[in-house]
């Protein structure tokens, strides 16, 4: 049973190997279609260990993916799960004007809809790549008609961040009709942590994020999000050479070991779908504006 507390929400970014920012300069777009897809199978073990402890989660899908892939992404709203937009094919905002951005959110959010049936309600930037430079995408979004994004970073990290933004769900000041849902993060020391999954969930002992989820839930008592990929569970996926050492780190230290975790996790916290935890009446919203 799980622990009591706030309910927290599950979301996975359904992306594959090759589509990870970290290999943008060794994998050219233009090779995605002659490399052997993992993600449809290993987006299924997903759903299979969902099933197994009763959860339901957002899936932040790309477009490129749900294209190729209709039968994963009508499996995932027939077992009720959220369907999300992930944009097209994982290019960071920061590499989008105006124009290309709202392209790439429209086409990707008409796609979902159409095969899932449902009004697509929240949207996720690859490798969170929205921020001080680039809140005009906030905007965008709620242009197309999203209720709510879970794109902004409030910390530093290498490849983004936002440190002044809020840590918790606010509606910007250029697009109010939208709620940010920041990625989790901890203060501790002066400095805020990364508490929300992905790498930092495989690279440190399952017992770090436990006791940073349980802060976020116990002291702040607020629901914590947590975010994962499906390649995150397939360490037998192909391994790329030429990497450095830092990027080779990144995506495959216990990768074995993922899944494991990932069920005690399942177990040890509430868990459910973005909407319902942070667009449901009695949300415990922070409204807090930045200025475009």
């Amino acid at each position: 049973m799980a622990a009591p507390g706030p309910v927290n929400a599950m979301t996975v970014d359904v992306e594959d190997y090759f589509q990870v920012s970290a290999f943008e300069s060794h994998i050219r777009r233009d090779d995605w279609e002659r490399l052997p897809c993992r993600v449809e199978a290993n987006t299924h073990r997903v759903l299979d260990l969902f099933a197994e402890a009763g959860v339901q989660a957002t899936f932040f899908t790309l477009g490129w993916v749900a294209e190729r892939f209709p039968g994963l992404v009508r499996r995932v709203v027939d077992e009720g799960h959220e369907l999300a937009s992930h944009g097209w094919e994982h290019v960071r905002v920061i590499h989008q004007t105006p124009e290309q951005f709202r392209a790439d959110v429209r086409r990707t959010k008409a796609l979902l809809e159409d095969l899932g049936g449902h009004k697509v309600r929240g949207y996720r930037a690859a490798s969170y790549s929205i921020g001080e430079r680039n809140l005009w995408a906030l905007a965008e979004l709620a242009d197309a008609g999203h209720e709510y994004s879970s794109s902004i970073f409030p910390g530093r990290h290498d490849l983004y961040g936002m440190p002044a933004a809020p840590r918790f769900a606010f509606r910007p000041d250029n697009a109010p009709g939208l709620l940010e849902i920041p990625i989790t993060t901890v203060e501790f020391a002066g400095r805020r942590w990364p508490a929300a999954g992905g790498g930092f969930f495989r690279l440190f002992p399952y017992a770090l994020s436990r006791t940073l989820l349980r802060r976020v839930n116990g002291y702040d008592g607020r629901p914590a999000l947590f975010y994962f990929h499906p390649w995150e569970i397939d360490p037998q996926q192909p391994r790329q050479t030429g990497i450095g050492l830092r990027t080779r780190v990144r995506h495959y230290l216990n990768l074995e070991r993922t899944e494991l975790r990932l069920r005690r996790l399942l177990v040890d916290f509430a868990w459910d779908r973005m909407d319902r935890v942070f667009l449901a009446d009695g949300t415990t919203t922070i409204h807090t504006s930045v200025a475009a």
